[in-house]
């Protein structure tokens, strides 16, 4: 809970020391631009995700179309590709040079780059396009369980009534579903919040990028502060809306049934209208860049080989993710486990109950704001230590500075995942260990473990998923001259040579098609036993 709370306590320490000439500078020509930017990206962000992700969770959820098995685990696969991926991929496919610019003009019989004015992708139009083709999928998630898992008797009613299409939606599945909408609106946007790559790929300014801006163009740790603190406030507001969702959802818990609507046949023409409506975030989200990404790789490996810093590049990614991955499992058990307590009536405790909930928060920091708050108190505990630098070795600029970056922002995911599979664990299995005799040690690793596994696995992939897609916090906290997968896809598309970079990001989506691969398998297997055609 200390190191969660760390980062913040050090931004406003660093803030409360002012940033000098700078700040002017930042109210008249940063701030308002960033702050304006990064509302209407969040806005837009919102609304495409929330539009896109709870549409095709209703149509695959309560329609038989062709395609729809299929397209029920593909509108998943959007979360393999990391937003700045995807930015990198789609700025190369719309250039005047790329393929989709090229295609048109041959077909077209034209020579000149500029004969077709197709919109640029380089804008906060662009921005929310590609970032919400790949975030919808948290939203089509948490709406898609909604949809199958509550009100089949009222949408049968609404049918009965002579209900249907977009009515039905309207009036019944959406309100049923909003708290899961929001539930997956609020992590999408806290993932929008947490970008730098993309936006800066695409040219928005979000107050994110500005941190990052200010704290290495202009060298003012302070001013990245502040600008960090007022990002703090729009995290504050997301945290609202996640909160309020999941109170709405706990208040609707007790009409749930076990029963799940039935799939509705749409005739030839609707049903083509429906894979086609679904078909297209997928193309968009993920087979496009992909694609694209696997075909400059290749491209650039036919022609030079395989990059030189490659190997380096991903056993950097995968030892900083592996080490995080070791010490925040470890933490999240003790943290869930002594939560649990002694799974008496009454007994659960209070104050280890209160620092795993705390522990949440970290992953609701953007990662360049945790970044900063650790320069900051690294920083000062290097000057506590620098007399003692033969036995502490600074911190600051190291690879332990990033695996701690790592550890503050993904210690929710397990904390989450075990808290979870703790409460499915009925409390007469403790009862019993604890009349034989067992301590809570002997009961955790010989009763607990053994049906925690799952939830560990599970929580092992994402975090070193995660930890592999970092940016922010890696591209600030990074020792010099060592760079990863994404910091190094970063540093190519930042000197404009994007095939050079292709081959660290197509490396990026391969190491996220397996848990996607994971997610699709789970969720086909919560269908078993019901009738799934299509």
């Amino acid at each position: 809970m200390a190191l969660v709370a760390l980062p913040v306590l050090a931004l406003a320490q660093a803030a409360s020391r002012g940033s000098g000439d700078l700040w002017p500078h930042l109210i008249r020509y940063v701030l308002p631009q960033a702050a304006v930017e990064t509302v209407l990206l969040l806005a837009g962000v919102g609304a495409v995700v929330a539009a896109v992700g709870a549409g095709t969770a209703w149509l695959v959820s309560c329609y038989r179309f062709p395609g729809r098995r299929v397209l029920s685990w593909a509108l998943i696969l959007p979360l393999a590709l990391p937003t700045y991926v995807s930015a990198y991929a789609w700025l190369d496919v719309m250039h005047p040079a790329g393929p989709v610019q090229s295609g048109l003009r041959a077909l077209l019989g034209l020579t000149d780059p500029r004969a077709i004015p197709l919109p640029e992708i380089r804008s906060l139009a662009g921005c929310i396009l590609v970032m919400g083709s790949v975030l919808f999928p948290y939203v089509y998630l948490t709406a898609r369980a909604a949809f199958l898992t509550q009100g089949a008797e009222l949408l049968r009613a609404g049918r009965g009534l002579g209900a249907g299409g977009w009515r039905l939606f309207r009036s019944i599945g959406l309100p049923m579903a909003w708290p899961a909408i929001g539930t997956g609106c609020a992590l999408a946007l806290l993932e929008t919040l947490n970008d730098v790559g993309a936006a800066e790929f695409l040219g928005v300014r979000t107050l994110t990028v500005s941190v990052y801006v200010t704290w290495i163009t202009r060298s003012s740790l302070e001013g990245a502060a502040q600008i960090a603190l007022a990002i703090l406030v729009l995290v504050g507001l997301l945290l609202a809306l996640d909160s309020w969702a999941r109170s709405r959802a706990k208040g609707g818990q007790a009409v749930r049934e076990i029963a799940r609507p039935a799939l509705r046949p749409l005739s030839a023409g609707r049903g083509v209208l429906a894979a086609a409506l679904c078909a297209l975030p997928v193309l968009i989200g993920f087979f496009i860049p992909a694609s694209y990404l696997l075909w400059a790789a290749w491209r650039r490996v036919a022609a030079f080989g395989l990059p030189p810093g490659l190997w380096d590049w991903v056993a950097n990614s995968a030892s900083l993710s592996a080490m995080a991955t070791l010490l925040v499992l470890p933490a999240a058990l003790l943290l869930a486990s002594n939560a649990r307590g002694d799974a008496l009536p009454g007994r659960r405790q209070v104050a280890d109950t209160a620092l795993l909930r705390a522990s949440l928060l970290g992953y609701a920091l953007p990662g360049g704001i945790a970044a900063v708050g650790l320069i900051v108190a690294l920083g000062a505990f290097d000057g506590l230590t620098e007399g003692l630098a033969q036995w502490v070795p600074a911190l600051s600029g190291t690879a332990g500075a990033v695996v701690l970056a790592y550890f503050v922002r993904f210690l929710a995911i397990p904390a989450g995942g075990l808290d979870a599979a703790y409460a499915r664990i009925r409390p007469e299995v403790d009862w019993s260990a604890r009349s034989m005799g067992a301590g809570r040690g002997r009961i955790l690793f010989k009763v607990h473990l053994p049906q925690l596994v799952p939830a560990l696995s599970a929580a092992a992939l994402l975090v070193f998923l995660d930890a592999m897609k970092e940016l922010p916090a890696t591209l600030l906290l990074r020792p010099f001259n060592r760079e990863t997968l994404a910091t190094a896809l970063y540093a190519e598309a930042a000197r404009g040579t994007y095939e050079e970079g292709a081959v660290a990001a197509l490396a990026l989506v391969l190491t996220g098609l397996p848990v996607i691969a994971l997610l699709a398998m789970s969720g086909r297997g919560g269908r078993r036993g019901t009738p799934d055609e299509g």
